[in-house]
């Protein structure tokens, strides 16, 4: 096939970039939804090894975790700061969102070991503007026998988040109330619609705010900075935005998959990105959203925690579910659109939507790279 045939007939169906990580990721890349540490001597490494499964913005995977050694229950953990999204996530929230969602699939683990967790949120104080060197949380396991295991444990490793087209119907709704049971945090509300007037509203919204997103060329340039690109990118950065295969090489080596290129809003590149994910929002029949009754730090915490019990109990209900979390972001181009989208849904300060998804159904993808588990601890303090 020469060049212009491959642009025709590949790029469509295989280059998406900008926000949505495609493809198979590279096997040693994904070996952490594999593993099994049972035979650890120490209970934490077997804890923290579903920790880093949970789900994060561009899979960011922004943890890192200190092991007491005067406490073989305690450990504390921190943010990468390394891992941050300065211009779609300004004030970090969707980062310590990411941070939750790890809290909870730690949670999660150590009750499937019939242990409990006391996690003391931001013991040295909550970050206010960007978060920074001071601790997270520190997360304590209980002794043997203090937690019943949580069902929703088992849908940890099977979780994956949806970046397909949906098939064409509602999610029940019995069943968007089913997912919303599994808030526990007491800080969130659940909220969902398969009305298709609201539906199509939202999607309007999604869709304007995706094009602020990669209109502005410092939104997307994050987004490109992120991509990795065939095999050796990704096994040398297990994160961000992963393109693989046999036709990512080809494309890649014919120079028709470039950074400059998915820059370029002239190019085919960055024209196949922009369908491809509008086509995304656009195949959504219904809809749910998360909600706090204000934007404290814990708050956020608490909504990242949920996050990942609704997305294991919609995984659970063999339903896809993706985060459409452009609207909800605060940079400035953006702040109109994030107006609308809390009218819309009639949340009204200091109320604030942490999560906006999609949800519906579809074939389940393969799983998102990850570090290793030992590349994300650390020793105390960080410095």
């Amino acid at each position: 096939m020469n060049r212009r045939q491959l642009m025709q007939n590949g790029t469509a169906s295989i280059l998406i970039i900008g926000g949505v990580p495609a493809c198979s990721s590279h096997p040693s890349a994904s070996a952490a939804w594999r593993y099994v540490s049972s035979t650890e001597s120490d209970p934490r490494l077997t804890i923290l090894a579903s920790g880093i499964l949970a789900p994060s913005p561009h899979n960011r995977q922004p943890w890192l975790v200190a092991l007491s050694e005067d406490d073989a229950s305690r450990m504390t953990l921190y943010s990468d700061l390394t891992r941050l999204l300065p211009e779609t996530d300004p004030p970090n929230r969707q980062v310590l969102m990411g941070l939750g969602a790890f809290i909870e699939a730690v949670s999660l683990a150590a009750s499937d070991m019939g242990r409990g967790v006391t996690v003391e949120s931001f013991p040295e104080g909550a970050p206010e503007a960007k978060l920074d060197q001071r601790p997270i949380a520190h997360i304590t396991l209980g002794p043997i026998g203090s937690s019943d295991a949580d069902p929703l444990f088992s849908a940890l490793r099977d979780r994956r988040t949806s970046r397909s087209k949906f098939e064409d119907r509602h999610v029940p709704a019995a069943t968007l109330a089913g997912i919303g049971a599994a808030l526990v945090s007491g800080a969130t509300r659940w909220g969902a619609t398969r009305d298709d007037a609201q539906c199509a509203a939202l999607r309007d919204l999604c869709q304007a705010g995706w094009r602020i997103e990669i209109d502005t060329p410092r939104t997307h340039a994050e987004s490109v900075a992120l991509t990795r690109i065939g095999r050796d990118e990704i096994s040398a950065h297990p994160d961000g935005i992963s393109l693989f295969g046999p036709a990512i090489g080809l494309l890649s080596g014919l120079g028709i998959l470039t950074r400059n290129k998915m820059r370029d809003p002239n190019s085919r590149a960055f024209m196949e990105t922009h369908d491809f994910y509008s086509g995304l929002i656009d195949s959504t029949r219904s809809f749910g959203w998360l909600m706090t009754i204000d934007n404290r730090r814990t708050s956020q915490l608490a909504a990242g925690r949920d996050w990942l019990r609704l997305h294991l109990a919609a995984t659970q209900a063999g339903v896809a579910l993706q985060p459409l979390s452009q609207v909800l972001q605060e940079f400035p181009e953006m702040s109109a659109l994030y107006t609308q989208t809390h009218a819309a849904l009639s949340v009204k300060p200091p109320a604030r939507i942490q999560g906006l998804f999609r949800l519906g159904y579809a074939k389940a993808p393969k799983p998102s790279p990850r570090w290793p588990l030992q590349t994300r601890l650390i020793d105390v303090p960080y410095e």
